[in-house]
């Protein structure tokens, strides 16, 4: 194994030296060789020449020197043995479910990260991130308008304007800030109208592929806020459209005023309201379910702390406060030793385990469909979590993690009393 590392290593010698150079002397152009999780990646801009390497049998870690740190198995990409192929656009492999018309990543990317919710994050080092997010596998990327007050949004459309092709892009509307800063939720048919264009010009884009709802209107019947998404539809400014946080019975309300074909929700092992009723109708309805904050807001992913230590703005600290409370979060913390022990058991990291859970969900008729979106400004981290789609949890795995976390273990509802009474996919506790 070490002989064949220390071969890989030969050729790929040279392919990195030669991106050195383009680094210094294009700094428009991004070159960098990563680990992918999958195999070795050569990373570089459109124009460039130089691709794609990835070898069968081994794969090897970079730490910044250049020098492999570990090796571990690979499965090929063209099922060969002990291959290199060179391509001249990057793709890792991962996994692909469906959303309506739509074929997405088995993995997807939450953006909002990037804009706000856990701390100030630098444009530039999103726009690495976005690209090698595309680079390493990912097809499906999420923002809203309500992300950065439309910062989100611009970012993506700025940072991918060359690369809209490759990939599936979702956003929402109806959810807005107004001029002085107040979040806003108007479901009126107009303001979907609005929403949509704006969202269009700032993503810099003719289409989006997937548009949800934000958040309910308590004052629109949903059947109204639903055929402005058909409309939208039937005018081409959307493929495919979507709910966020709604309950069984909207959701059924809004299927029968036009097919929805997702909803996205929070779920994860410590969040489980999809399972009070929604889960079930995504099912008999043909709908697939994205679950936001798969990580529980970090906590699975072991980067988590109390509110005594994060920031006022976070929403650790604010909205979702309550089970990062210092006597919630010393109790939740608890529940990660059992849980890492699975992690080390299996073969990978805790945010990969949690992935993994939802991964391995499967509905009435059998089928996994769920498409998680993990939220990241870390390069690394969005990595590490592309790895999670390759992990296949045995039933017993699953049953043990459904009993180590769950909302009867987790001290702390996900959000503060006043939002839990103004989601609607709460009713479904009621």
């Amino acid at each position: 194994m070490r002989n064949r590392v220390a071969a890989l290593h030969a050729l790929v010698a040279p392919l990195r030296d030669q991106l050195v150079t383009a680094r210094e002397n294009r700094t428009d152009r991004t070159a960098a060789l990563v680990e992918a999780g999958l195999g070795l990646v050569v990373r570089q801009s459109q124009e460039s020449g130089i691709g794609l390497v990835q070898h069968d049998s081994v794969s090897a870690d970079w730490n910044h020197s250049g020098g492999p740190d570990t090796a571990r198995p690979l499965r090929g990409a063209d099922g060969s043995e002990d291959t290199v192929t060179f391509s001249t656009r990057l793709h890792t492999t991962m996994h692909t479910r469906t959303i309506g018309p739509l074929t997405v990543s088995a993995i997807g990317l939450g953006c909002m990260n990037m804009s706000m919710g856990y701390g100030a994050a630098v444009d530039a080092d999103s726009e690495s991130l976005l690209n090698a997010a595309l680079d390493n596998g990912y097809s499906f990327l999420d923002t809203a308008a309500l992300y950065g007050g439309g910062h989100n949004e611009r970012l993506i459309g700025r940072a991918l304007k060359h690369r809209r092709q490759e990939y599936v892009l979702a956003t929402k509307g109806g959810f807005t800030r107004t001029a002085d800063g107040k979040a806003t939720i108007n479901g009126r048919p107009e303001a979907i109208r609005r929403d949509c264009e704006a969202s269009l010009k700032r993503l810099g884009t003719d289409v989006i592929d997937l548009y949800y709802v934000h958040r309910l209107d308590t004052d629109v019947p949903v059947e109204e806020t639903t055929g402005a998404l058909a409309d939208l539809k039937a005018a081409g400014k959307v493929r495919a459209i979507g709910l966020s946080e709604v309950c069984t019975a909207s959701l059924r309300r809004a299927h029968v005023e036009h097919p929805i074909d997702a909803v996205q929700s929070e779920y994860s092992l410590w969040s489980r309201t999809p399972e009070h009723g929604v889960l079930q109708a995504c099912a008999e309805l043909g709908v697939t379910l994205v679950p936001f904050s798969p990580l529980a807001r970090g906590f699975l992913a072991g980067s988590s702390h109390d509110v005594n230590t994060l920031a006022e703005t976070d929403l650790r600290a604010t909205i979702a406060r309550p089970s990062f409370e210092p006597d919630a979060f010393a109790h939740n913390v608890a529940l990660l030793t059992p849980f890492n022990a699975v992690a080390e058991r299996i073969g990978c990291t805790p945010a990969q385990l949690a992935l993994a859970w939802l991964l391995a969900h499967r509905n009435d008729t059998g089928a996994r469909t769920l498409v998680p979106i993990p939220g990241t400004k870390h390069i690394d981290w969005m990595r590490e979590n592309a790895g999670a789609g390759d992990i296949a949890l045995d039933d017993d795995t699953v049953s043990e993690l459904d009993a180590l976390i769950n909302e009867d273990a987790v001290s702390g509802q996900r959000y503060t009393d006043a939002l839990m009474a103004s989601t609607d996919s709460e009713r479904d506790r009621i």
